[in-house]
């Protein structure tokens, strides 16, 4: 559905697009992360032909993407992370002007627009101004605006920012919803657990290209760090310490307050290795946890990066 080649784009002497190459399918739910900075504003305003670029092409639907080519751009929604809504409107009225830029014949809009309302679950709301609903219904409100035309297309920058979770449950279900639907959703977000959920293959950015794609479990498989085990109120020596360093597929140890954690790669029977270990030395512990890497630990090996640098 969507393919970019050799994306350049530069500002001056900053290189904010490095040859960036991305390929989404129709039907996917394809998380854009990266870091501020890496590229993915600009990326998605030049898919939207907002942006003119220096060099390589896009390609949406088949079709070259230009800024006059209105019968792709028909095709697509976009919900920015900064709410675009007319305040002397009502939450109908906001709705059926956006719809409108679209579809031209009332009657089906009105159909589109009852939707979108239902959709958003905006029923008791509907007459209201945007400056009277709360923080996750005027979210809702903005996602139904941009989505009420059915496009083929969503774009999602960061939708759920400084929502309560019953109105970010929401909204994720809604996105699943659009794309059984038929919709292909690109998903921008700093919500690591929000990806994981439910994106069907990721995309991660840096220093304007692509570093990394894949579903999450392609993506965990690309990182050293595999299981985390930690045990509690464990009394451990220096000797004891190295011991446990040295046991087979461990590549870090952490000892601090009677913590002991333990980075493992990904190989089976971690843990059993490390209880044994502390076992055969007659040495008690308290509580122990063993984690699969996440995407957030994806994101930092790959990037080296905090998720707000």
């Amino acid at each position: 559905m969507i393919e970019i080649k050799n994306l350049v784009k530069r500002y001056g002497e900053l290189v904010a697009l490095d040859h960036l190459n991305l390929e989404i399918q129709e039907g996917e739910i394809f998380g854009l992360l990266g870091p501020n900075g890496s590229g993915k504003t600009t990326a998605i305003n030049c898919l939207l032909a907002l942006l003119k670029y220096d060099k390589g092409s896009i390609r949406i639907f088949s079709e070259e993407m230009r800024p006059d080519n209105y019968k792709v751009k028909q095709q697509i929604g976009i919900v920015l992370q900064n709410v675009a809504v007319f305040e002397e409107l009502t939450v109908y009225e906001n709705i059926d002007y956006f719809c409108g830029l679209y579809v031209k014949d009332r009657g089906r809009r009105k159909e589109l627009v009852e939707e979108a309302i239902h959709f958003a679950g905006l029923e008791e709301f509907r007459k209201m101004r945007p400056k009277k609903l709360s923080g996750g219904l005027l979210r809702r409100l903005n996602i139904a605006c941009g989505i009420a035309h059915k496009p083929r297309l969503i774009i999602l920058d960061e939708p759920t920012v400084a929502v309560d979770p019953q109105s970010r449950n929401r909204i994720l279900e809604g996105i699943q919803e659009l794309n059984r639907q038929g919709s292909t959703i690109i998903y921008t977000s700093h919500y690591m657990e929000e990806v994981e959920q439910i994106c069907t293959r990721i995309g991660i950015l840096d220093h304007g290209r692509c570093i990394a794609s894949g579903t999450k479990e392609e993506l965990k498989n690309m990182i050293k760090t595999g299981e985390r085990v930690t045990v509690e109120a464990v009394a451990l020596n220096g000797e004891q310490l190295a011991a446990i360093k040295n046991l087979a597929h461990v590549f870090s140890v952490d000892y601090e307050d009677q913590i002991l954690t333990v980075q493992c790669t990904g190989a089976k029977h971690n843990l059993i290795r490390i209880l044994n270990y502390l076992q055969a030395q007659d040495i008690g512990f308290g509580r122990v946890f063993s984690e699969l890497p996440t995407l957030n630990d994806v994101f930092l090996e790959l990037t080296g990066k905090g998720l707000r640098d």
